[in-house]
This record gives C-alpha cells, sequence and structure tokens, in this order.
C-alpha cells in the first residue's frame, strides 16, 4: 500500500508516521505545503491513500486538487469539527479529528483496506468549501495549564514553563520559577497541543521551549545537550535522531 502525509506540521506529521507503522502501514513520503504536494504530483505515480490535513501553511490542501487530477483516496486529518466536515462533498475514505486517536486511526486504515481497490478521482464542491473557509479557522494551542496542588487549582501560563518531561510514568512541567508540576496528559497527547515554533519534542522523555534555552554542546554519539535557564534535574539530551529537525527548528 503507497501511502502519502500532507502536513505542514512536521511534529504531527512525524507523529501520524509512527502511528501508521504501528499499524504495519509505511508513510515515507511526507509533504508539508501546497506547492511542495503539487509538485510531487506531477512527477511520480500517485498513492493508494493520502493522509492530508486542510490547512497548509501556503494555503487550503483543495488548492491541490484543483491543480492536479489525483486519483487516490483520502483521509482528512484535520482540527476542524464534524459539522463543518459536512459541507466537504467529496469522496474521501474519512476523517480524523486532531488530536488523533490511536482507535480511530486503525478503523480508518480498516475502512479503506476494506473497501473496493480501484482509484477515483476526488470530486470537491469548491464553492462550498470557500464559502465555509472565508475565516478559517485558527489553530488554537495551550495558553495554560491547570494543575492540582494539595486542595487547589493551580494555573501555569505556558510561557512559564521551561521543559515538559516524563518520568516514572508521570508527565511533568517544569517552570521558570523552578516548580515541578504533575500534568494529566501524556507527552505523546501534547503533541498537537503545544505551540511548534516554541516546543520541541528532543527526545522520547522531553519539550523544551526554545525561549528557555541557555547554550547547547556536542554530545556522545551525535547527540547535543541542552542547558535551560533553571531546570538541572537530569540531563537534557536531543535524540541522535532528532538532532537534525531540532536545528532546522532553532532556525
Amino acid at each position: 500500500m503507497n501511502v502519502i502525509i500532507i502536513e505542514d506540521e512536521k511534529p504531527s506529521a512525524r507523529r501520524l508516521q509512527r502511528m501508521l507503522a504501528t499499524l504495519d502501514v509505511e508513510a515515507e513520503t511526507m509533504l508539508h505545503s501546497v506547492e511542495e504536494s503539487i509538485d510531487w504530483f506531477q512527477n511520480n505515480e500517485h498513492p493508494d491513500l493520502i493522509f492530508l490535513d486542510i490547512q497548509l501553511s501556503d494555503g487550503l490542501s483543495f488548492e491541490i486538487f484543483e491543480a492536479i487530477d489525483i486519483k487516490s483516496a483520502v483521509i482528512f486529518t484535520t482540527a476542524y469539527d464534524e459539522y463543518a466536515l459536512q459541507a466537504f462533498k467529496l469522496n474521501s475514505i474519512d476523517y480524523l479529528l486532531k488530536p488523533i486517536d490511536e482507535d480511530d486511526l486503525a478503523a480508518a486504515v480498516d475502512k479503506f483496506k476494506a473497501r473496493a481497490p480501484q482509484k477515483q478521482s476526488v470530486t470537491l464542491d469548491f464553492n462550498d468549501i470557500k464559502k465555509l473557509l472565508v475565516n478559517p479557522i485558527e489553530r488554537e494551542y495551550k495558553k495554560r495549564f491547570s494543575v492540582k496542588v494539595g486542595q487547589h487549582l493551580k494555573l501555569i501560563n505556558i510561557e512559564d514553563i521551561e521543559c515538559i518531561y516524563s518520568e516514572n510514568k508521570g508527565t511533568y512541567a517544569y517552570t521558570k520559577e523552578g516548580r515541578n508540576y504533575l500534568l494529566d496528559l501524556t507527552l505523546d497527547q501534547l503533541e498537537d497541543e503545544l505551540e511548534p515554533h516554541v516546543f520541541f519534542r528532543i527526545s522520547r522523555k522531553f519539550y523544551v521551549n526554545i525561549n528557555a534555552i541557555k547554550d547547547m554542546v556536542s554530545y556522545t554519539n551525535s547527540r547535543l545537550q541542552i542547558k535551560l535557564n533553571h531546570f538541572n534535574e537530569q540531563e537534557v539530551i536531543v535524540a541522535r535522531e532528532r538532532v537534525k529537525d531540532f536545528k532546522h527548528w532553532l532556525e
């Protein structure tokens, strides 16, 4: 099965790629913009299945279909709600609301596999879509967390967090005041909740805030060690396979 992902947020694309891999579905090609996608479709055999985000960095993904006669099944990955999606009159297999749930993803893949194998062109009612998206829904990221401190609830603003890490099956936010707070979300669940220009997942255990980075030092096995302004409870290491993406993120 030939599968591609079109998603402008690279951490979200990589997360979806990892989730698909657990279902024995390989998505080696990941595209991140309308322009890049059009160029790719003009020069490559069309895939069996596309995981497609609606709003890309340089426009709506539907513009790809206006330029190219695509003969692939589509599963939308989107932050738009179910009501809005009813306006999309097209031949898609399914849609998945972000953050993507593992069970929903598995069901969508099974739905595609059960479908007749022939490819069909995607048909769209662009007038309905454009009316709906005159004022597109802006992506909202977390601005604060509510955490329990004793019998009280405390609000932590996202800009006050230096890093978020997992330890002993718990997820903790470390603030610039030098305090740790237990969160009720896993790092995987946070992947679509954190502003990608501010937070980067440097390893399976850590997210770091770009505004909290004090220094970066070469480390063993082609890794990087991050020095944060206040956090010194353990080493903060960029995993070797994430160093390249981390350097791009810094720019």
